[in-house]
């Protein structure tokens, strides 16, 4: 009898931070966008959506608890996947700021940076030349000499902070060095297995997209944790599918959406976060591989369950 296929989880990014709304008629900014481009990613196959929350009227990022409220009820209404609020918000917001969401709606899985960083955006100012809203050449500007603040002291006010909620973590490492900050919180006890890995490639200030990064960033963490952790990964801008393609062929997850990349091919943007889950999960069933439901990723990642969230 054949063995069982493996299953690949699918997280989607749908809106982050990170790229600005005149960079794309298809990037999600209102709550009525951010909850289709979600039901739509989940209903191409994505198990998680990755959730940050932007201001209406200019696309800015906000992290606030009213920003985030008209959208996390309606797509939990329609949709099964496990919703996952960032901790990460922007560089630009202190970590106060960035915590509340998760603090309050107490979802099943939280995103939590592991280092602090440079993050250089202005590089994309070379690309996009014009913009709609006043907020957005400074914000890629000023990148050149902003920190992304994550110490140790904040990762563990959120680890601890969030610890009475059942929140587990899309724990993300841009760099060697932040799988050996979560190696010591594994040994402390903060974090505790099955953990969830998303190893980030691109990012200015972060780890490369070489495909020896990806298997370095790969063999460190197996050697580190065994297999008490999940692995995926998160490919910036066109490297995207590529890098997607490498983890599932190491035995990783993957994770798209317009957060990461606004392409859907050459030159070709994405006209939704659904195209991008599409592209992949037909990379991985072409593989012979499948995708994992929601409530599979639920199991592979021992989550606490969709009824246990504030919202």
């Amino acid at each position: 009898m054949a063995g069982k296929s493996r299953k690949v989880i699918i997280t989607c990014a749908v809106t982050g931070s990170i790229h600005t709304p005149s960079m794309s008629p298809y990037l999600p900014v209102t709550p009525e966008e951010i909850a289709d481009a979600a039901i739509g990613a989940a209903e191409a196959g994505a198990a998680v959506i990755h959730l940050h929350a932007r201001d209406p009227r200019t696309g800015a990022p906000d992290q606030s608890l009213e920003a985030f409220q008209p959208f996390l009820g309606v797509i939990k209404q329609r949709v099964d996947s496990v919703l996952n609020i960032t901790t990460g918000g922007a560089s630009t917001m202190t970590i106060e700021e960035r915590l509340q969401p998760a603090l309050h709606f107490k979802p099943e899985v939280a995103s939590l940076n592991m280092g602090t960083m440079n993050f250089g955006l202005y590089p994309m100012l070379d690309r996009f030349k014009d913009f709609k809203h006043d907020w957005e050449r400074p914000y890629l500007e000023e990148s050149r000499s902003r920190i992304f603040r994550n110490t140790f002291a904040d990762i563990e006010a959120i680890l601890t902070r969030c610890a009475d909620n059942g929140t587990r973590f899309e724990i993300e490492c841009y760099d060697i060095g932040h799988l050996y900050t979560c190696a010591h919180f594994v040994e402390r006890g903060l974090i505790k297995p099955p953990f969830f890995i998303q190893s980030v490639f691109g990012i200015l200030g972060g780890i490369g997209q070489h495909p020896d990064d990806i298997a370095h960033m790969k063999r460190t963490a197996d050697r580190l944790f065994g297999d008490a952790y999940r692995w995926s990964v998160l490919g910036a801008g066109r490297m995207q599918m590529q890098i997607a393609l490498q983890s599932v062929l190491l035995g990783g997850n993957v994770r798209v959406g317009l957060e990461d990349s606004l392409w859907a091919g050459k030159g070709r943007l994405a006209q939704s976060n659904a195209e991008q889950v599409t592209i992949v999960r037909r990379l991985i069933e072409d593989l012979g591989l499948e995708v994992a439901t929601p409530a599979e990723a639920r199991e592979m990642l021992a989550l606490k369950g969709g009824d246990q969230v504030n919202f």
